[in-house]
């Protein structure tokens, strides 16, 4: 079965694909991969460290509630109930990597999105994720420091997307993301939303937006999401110089770099990106304490239990 049903040529999804915004059908709703039971399995297989679980501020609210939790002595199956009632948000990153079946999917995924994009379309460090919310849950202002796509399993949600210039996005937010791998602390204001496109992306629904354009999203009812992500050779490019100018700006704020791909001084900064990185820099700037702030009630679902 193919991924996308949508026929690419006759949509134009082909030439956008690079530079815009599209939204195309999908079969991921009909695949078994995705029914909650299986899901269910899924999370109840899952050590600590391979999930993230958010408490978050309902949408309408504009202060950010962001706080980890762990599911605690809770079933698969609740563990989803309680999805469905409270303000939850649970994340199963690198999902490729615990699952040789959601591994065989991504990479079915990227040989039709390859075979389909006009002129030359090679992806390569490609990941994939799955996103369990809450009706009124929401994800906050953010970007992606990589090409990315987000297909609707199950429910709906509506996707805001800002253009990908300032004040919108910056190269100081570009530096930053890349350097600390904190995209969620970009700035945003709310008169920004006068410059969105909004989107409401139904169950067997993706979109794919322009590189490092901000989104942000709030959930229409209950959801199941899966992401993929990907590195194109001039994304990766991107990421070195951004790494490499914001390593530089550490030490010399004031100073005018380059964001080129291309020439000497690209060189130079892919060269500081590669060094940083092997010597562990890059590890040390973007370490965190991920805090457990609470856990899953486990007979009152929905509800945490601070810890």
């Amino acid at each position: 079965m193919n991924v996308f049903r949508t026929d690419w040529p006759a949509s134009g999804a082909h030439r956008l694909w690079r530079s815009g915004t599209v939204v195309l059908e999908h079969t991921l709703p009909q695949n078994p991969l995705f029914d909650l039971a299986t899901l269910a399995k899924l999370i109840e297989s899952l050590p600590r460290e391979n999930y993230m679980l958010m408490h978050t501020g309902p949408v309408g609210t504009a202060k950010k509630l962001w706080e980890e939790g762990e599911i605690g002595e809770v079933s698969g199956e609740d563990v989803i109930e309680a999805i469905r009632r409270g303000n939850l948000w649970l994340l199963i990153p690198r999902v490729d990597t615990v699952s040789e079946p959601m591994a065989a999917l991504l990479q079915s995924v990227y040989e039709e999105i390859d075979a389909n994009v006009e002129g030359n379309y090679p992806t390569f460090g490609r990941i994939s994720d799955i996103l369990i919310s809450s009706p009124a849950a929401q994800v906050y202002y953010h970007f992606d420091k990589n090409g990315q796509t987000l297909w609707q399993v199950h429910g709906s949600k509506r996707v805001y997307v800002y253009p990908n210039r300032p004040p919108y996005l910056t190269k100081e937010m570009l530096e930053y993301v890349a350097l600390y791998a904190d995209e969620t602390s970009v700035p945003y204001e709310a008169s920004y939303d006068k410059d969105a496109m909004v989107y409401d992306l139904k169950a067997g629904q993706m979109i794919h937006w322009p590189l490092f354009s901000p989104h942000r999203i709030e959930n229409l009812e209950f959801s199941v999401s899966y992401t993929t992500q990907y590195y194109t050779p001039r994304i990766r490019r991107l990421s070195k110089v951004h790494t490499g100018n914001g390593l530089i700006h550490t030490r010399f704020p004031r100073l005018e770099l380059s964001d080129s791909i291309q020439g000497p001084g690209y060189a130079a900064k892919s060269l500081l990106q590669t060094g940083a990185r092997r010597l562990g820099l890059l590890e040390t700037m973007r370490r965190t304490k991920r805090a457990t702030n609470f856990r899953l009630h486990p007979k009152k679902l929905g509800q945490i239990v601070p810890v």
